[in-house]
């Protein structure tokens, strides 16, 4: 199996699973949820069944028989392959060791902020710290129970990471409120002038510009920065 096929960790999760016992995709799910993983792995029918089908394509997982309760419909009970055993663990060495950029949404928002004026943004980010004191509060309850610290250690990494996205966060907002961030003036600038009718593609061809040359002085070009032209 490719290493592009190995990047949906519900895949990851589906095989460990099976690897304790054969099961049909319900009790999967069940045994997911009671276990509380869904809090870490995003669990849906449409993508387990995807999952599921792309596993046993490429030799990792294999149906074994069918079963049925009562008058349920008939289900399929997979078991995991020596393959997929070996996948399973060459995969989860990779995550546990390698630092791998990852893409959150909240990180590609930030990367497109100066689309919204800086007050705004601020308002944004002000009710965004209520949703993470919030998700904060959950998660540090989620670390009473009674239970041993590696079986909760998904849940303090969870813990950790809104915690620290908090801090920065609260520090954002505050630099905000007081007109500490740099670049704040020309942010706020290019959104008067939008608001006077200004067109962005005008606004952003002569504020790139200007952070040029207040900045490198060199414009990034297809090969790397084009050096500034200089009259004779």
């Amino acid at each position: 199996m490719s290493r592009s096929s190995l990047s949906n960790p519900l895949a990851l999760a589906v095989l460990a699973t099976l690897s304790e016992e054969p099961m049909h995709p319900y009790r999967i799910t069940q045994v997911l949820r009671e276990r509380g993983k869904e809090h870490s792995i995003r669990l849906n029918w449409g993508s387990l069944y995807s999952v599921i089908a792309s596993l046993e394509k490429n030799g990792l997982i294999e149906a074994t028989h069918s079963e049925r309760a009562g008058s349920r419909p008939e289900r399929t009970v997979y078991a995991v392959t020596d393959a997929g055993r070996e996948a399973a663990l060459s995969w989860l060495r990779r995550i546990i060791e390698v630092p791998a950029k990852e893409y959150p949404d909240f990180e590609a928002g930030l990367s497109l902020i100066m689309l919204l004026g800086p007050d705004e943004a601020a308002a944004l980010l002000t009710r965004r710290l209520e949703g993470l004191d919030a998700r904060i509060a959950d998660a540090r309850a989620a670390q009473d129970l009674p239970l041993p610290e590696i079986f909760l250690v998904e849940a303090r990494f969870e813990l950790a990471m809104l915690e620290a996205e908090r801090a920065f966060v609260a520090d954002l907002v505050a630099r905000l409120a007081t007109g500490r961030v740099d670049g704040q003036d020309l942010w706020a600038e290019m959104h008067r002038r939008l608001a006077q009718g200004d067109s962005i593609a005008q606004l952003v061809a002569e504020f790139d510009d200007h952070l040029w040359k207040e900045g490198t002085g060199a414009r990034p070009g297809p090969s790397g920065p084009t050096p500034p032209t200089t009259e004779s």
